[in-house]
């Protein structure tokens, strides 16, 4: 490979020179400060597979990705080939596909991968991304997300090759006690199938309880009218099938996602390693690229085992979008309740909802994820009153979105100006039904009021990715030199694995960190960014 140094005004210093690769090139430069490449997740690996960790880098590709976004220009290809063809006026091409996600499928023969660039042209494109940055609405903002966003990548290759420690005797176990017998091929396990059995039995019929429509056609031949078999629905029909049906639900959702057939995929040599995505969502959330990682059930959370001789700190940042809002809408008042490290929520009610922290909880995220209606609007009246500033914050960023307009975090994230619906269900925020309006030339009602309930929440949700970001960049740096590694990460959720002697020296770490995080992203506020964190054995412990 090829390496050359690089001067304050991003144009090489030096001359270039070739190494055999990206670790002998580390190696020989042990004073180098940041390394710039086109992509970590194909360069670091390799790294890490050698023995060589590097402190900072930055990667071309993830700044591509935020650059486009702040230009208004989200989903055009990233890759340093169309960075480079934009940069000489070429034709555009297009991103290879992603990579299967299943460990133990092989790469098609004839798989396209990522397209490489010579090195000058690389440095022209990283030249041209310092201009386009310096002509960003605020470059020291967003050249700090683009540095944030650098470490996460890092951060996200450490952890897909540490990965979380997993006890495959203790998740046969669990599966064995929920599910009984495992049977031969594909069929259901012993209490899917008796549970099978309790729905048919209590319709009189052989039901399928796996097929949504077999069971709404049940139900309503028994009298009973349903739209659907979700959960909140059915815990309010009358029918002795309700109770088995359930439960088989909600069994069935763990032999699929987190089974026999999961834990043969997954897990290797004691650890679970999915492929942790920075940025998977436009609000910066982040993502696996298979596993399920995300949305691990507590019970089969038992099977989440320190070593011998170690702990899980598991630490959860707590009310962490409402805070967030207090930062970037900068409201006294609400700055003054979320700079206590006690219950933001009762500290809303004593002020606005007389002492009834139910009440203020559902005012609080009804003004951040959109529900404007109905109570829901009396309750935004109560909080707009005590809190203008944070209301009328998410409340600009909702027209905003309405109207088109591009809508960002504090630090400069984008949203693209088009979607809505796909986005929201995409980064996992929930939206009400659609109502009547008028909503301009060429947009649909439904488009327009999806849009701003999604911008209304992405400058909240958004901007606490990019505190999450600097979080794990600033636990990563303190980490260094420990035994401790990082190994899981999910939007306010961060565990670390180390030795018994180490928990309270790293749970310091992850208070030190948010402050840091805090300081760095939002500036100097009152606002704090407290964690609960629990030192454990098993990660079903930890809540």
């Amino acid at each position: 490979m090829d390496v050359v140094p690089l001067g304050p005004d991003a144009l090489p210093s030096g001359r270039a020179q070739r190494e055999p690769g990206p670790a002998e090139a580390v190696r020989a430069r042990p004073d180098v400060t940041r390394w710039v490449w086109r992509s970590t997740a194909e360069v670091y690996p390799r790294l890490l597979a050698a023995g060589v960790r590097v402190d900072r880098c930055y990667d071309v590709e993830d700044a591509e990705t935020l650059l486009l976004g702040h230009e208004g220009r989200s989903g055009e290809p990233r890759g340093a080939a169309a960075a480079l063809a934009r940069l000489v006026g070429g034709p555009v091409p297009p991103d290879p596909p992603q990579r299967a996600a299943d460990p133990s499928a092989q790469a098609p023969l004839f798989e396209e991968g990522p397209v490489d660039v010579p090195l000058t042209d690389l440095v022209a494109v990283y030249a041209e991304q310092q201009r386009r940055l310096a002509a960003t609405t605020h470059p020291d903002r967003m050249g700090l997300l683009l540095a944030a966003e650098s470490a996460g990548t890092l951060v996200a290759a450490e952890m897909n090759r540490t990965g979380l420690p997993w006890r495959a005797d203790v998740h046969r176990a669990v599966l064995r006690d929920l599910l009984g017998e495992r049977y031969p091929g594909a069929g259901e396990p012993r209490r899917l199938a008796e549970l099978a059995d309790e729905v048919s039995a209590a319709f009189g019929r052989r039901v399928r309880p796996d097929l949504p429509a077999d069971v709404v056609k049940a139900f309503a031949q028994a009298g009973i009218r349903i739209r659907s078999t979700r959960r909140h629905e059915l815990a309010g029909v009358d029918h002795p099938a309700v109770p088995p049906l359930l439960e088989y639900k909600r069994l069935y959702r763990i032999w699929v996602a987190h089974g026999w057939s999961w834990l043969q995929d997954w897990v290797r040599d004691g650890r679970f390693r999915p492929e942790f995505l920075p940025a998977g969502t436009v609000t910066g959330r982040w993502v696996t690229h298979g596993g399920g990682a995300l949305q691990i059930p507590k019970v089969i959370r038992r099977a989440v085992v320190a070593d011998p001789g170690w702990r899980l700190v598991v630490a959860d940042a707590a009310q962490m979008e409402p805070r967030v809002l207090a930062a970037i809408s900068r409201d006294p008042a609400f700055m003054a309740v979320a700079g206590r490290e006690s219950d933001l929520y009762q500290a809303v009610s004593e002020r606005a909802f007389a002492g009834d922290r139910d009440l203020a909880k559902v005012a609080v995220l009804g003004a951040i994820y959109g529900q404007t209606s109905g109570d829901g609007l009396k309750n935004l009246a109560a909080l707009r009153r005590r809190f203008p500033r944070a209301v009328a914050h998410v409340d600009e960023a909702a027209r905003a979105g309405e109207e088109g307009r591009l809508v960002r975090t504090w630090l400069g994230r984008t949203c693209p100006p088009a979607g809505g619906r796909e986005e929201a269900e995409e980064a996992g925020i929930p939206l009400a039904e659609e109502e009547d309006g008028d909503p301009g030339p060429g947009r649909s009602t439904a488009t327009s009021r999806a849009r701003g309930r999604f911008a209304r929440n992405f400058v909240v949700q958004g901007s606490a990715a990019d505190w999450a970001f600097l979080l794990l960049a600033a636990l990563r740096r303190r980490l260094d030199g420990l035994a401790a590694e990082l190994v899981f990460f999910q939007h306010d959720e961060v565990i670390v694995h180390c030795p018994a002697e180490e928990a309270d020296q790293v749970a310091a770490a992850i208070r030190e960190s948010s402050a840091e995080a805090a300081r760095l992203t939002f500036g100097e506020t009152p606002v704090r960014f407290p964690f609960t964190t629990a030192v454990v054995e098993c990660y079903a412990d930890a809540k």
